[in-house]
């Protein structure tokens, strides 16, 4: 079993503070079972929505505990 997975995740949001996401716009991407792979789909799914400006998606790591 992988030690880690990885998730792309977000969407459009609301306002430039980044605090809540449009409904239906949400986007989980994922599990990748290492970061590279994350990394990929997070580039493709960036470049995919370059064009709108309060969309925002990032990599996070399953079980990852905050620093």
């Amino acid at each position: 079993m992988p030690e880690h997975r990885y998730w792309v995740i977000g969407g459009e949001y609301a306002s430039t503070a980044f605090d809540r996401v449009v409904e239906g716009t949400e986007r989980i991407l994922g599990p990748y079972l290492c970061r590279d792979e994350a990394h990929k789909a997070w580039e493709e799914v960036a470049v995919e929505t370059r064009a709108i400006c309060l969309a925002r998606f990032t990599i996070v790591q399953e079980g990852a505990r905050a620093a």
